[in-house]
């Protein structure tokens, strides 16, 4: 599951959010820490194994250590946090004593001036720091995510070849279109093909590497690296049938799936003291619907969907 705990972000990168007109949620709309806690443990006894604490930027979320070791505490397989980087360096200690396990950090270029315009502000070299200082505290393995654009095309070779000298996994994400004020147009992103055709081209043929089996990534390696090349083709070829995710968003709204809009509002039935028999009931109810996969490119996201909103 993927928890996010803040709707705020201090990028703006052109896949994910508009340039600017934001409307950011309400404190008073947000899960409060018990009621975060609360959720979370009703879903790890139903069976949830793997936690992502995501946002928008969850590092701006005041309660995040707090959080995660509370979090810590449940009988999970993994407690992970996905992150841009940017704050990283000077928090990545304090996140390993609160109990996390690894992070995930965009890095849509090593460009620093590519980087910076995709990111609408992003410093690389602010998280290249934060990368070291989290490898160095042990929230490893390490995962980079980059969006393939065609304005980052040129750094998918270099990306990858940061595998061959770390155990790093570089990703390379396909562009979705949840964000409905984006404005994206599909040819604006590249398709995992044609990356993967790059690749093998700089570096030689990939082999495939065996991985969790309900991961939304396929895996290789390049000749010879010591980490991985993942591809998360979203939309050309969905991970739909294998699919075993739920979002949990920062005001508390059971997402079943990342381009449908059913699920369940968690948030007033924490309010109103359900019991805990009650709340495992709705929530099984709700899983149930959990739809069969999403049309990414045949119906159009609704207007007041938002990544930073869902949760990446």
């Amino acid at each position: 599951m993927r928890l996010s705990v803040t709707d705020r972000c201090d990028l703006r990168c052109r896949y994910c959010m508009p340039k600017e007109g934001v409307a950011w949620l309400g404190k008073e709309k947000l899960l409060t820490l018990e009621e975060q806690v609360r959720a979370v443990g009703t879903l790890v006894e139903l069976g949830i194994e793997r936690i992502k604490v995501t946002g928008g930027e969850p590092l701006l979320y005041p309660g995040l250590s707090a959080l995660l070791e509370r979090l810590s505490r449940l009988p999970l397989k993994d407690l992970s946090l996905t992150t841009n980087g940017m704050r990283l360096e000077s928090m990545a200690r304090s996140l390993r004593k609160a109990g996390l396990r690894r992070v995930t950090v965009s890095l849509d270029s090593m460009d620093e001036g590519r980087f910076k315009a995709v990111t609408r502000g992003g410093n690389f070299k602010k998280v290249w720091k934060g990368l070291m200082a989290a490898e160095e505290e042990g929230l490893t393995p390490l995962k980079i995510n980059c969006v393939a654009l065609r304005e980052n095309r040129a750094d998918v070779e270099e990306l990858a070849r940061l595998t061959l000298g770390h155990p790093w996994e570089v990703r390379f994400i396909e562009y979705m279109p949840v964000t409905a004020s984006v404005r994206l147009e599909r040819s604006e992103g590249v398709p995992p093909g044609e990356i993967r055709g790059a690749l093998e081209e700089a570096f030689g043929k990939l082999e495939p590497v065996p991985g969790y089996a309900h991961a939304p990534s396929v895996d290789y390696r390049l000749p010879r690296a010591l980490g991985k090349i993942g591809f998360i083709s979203s939309v050309s070829c969905s991970f739909c049938p294998r699919c075993d995710r739920l979002r949990l968003s920062a005001d508390g709204f059971l997402k079943l799936c990342m381009a449908h809009s059913d699920g369940l509002a968690l948030k007033p039935l924490l309010q109103a003291g359900v019991s805990d028999a009650e709340l495992r009931e709705q929530i099984l109810r709700a899983v149930f619907h959990k739809p069969e996969g999403h049309a990414f490119w045949f119906a159009a996201p609704a207007a007041g969907e938002a990544m930073s909103r869902i949760g990446g």
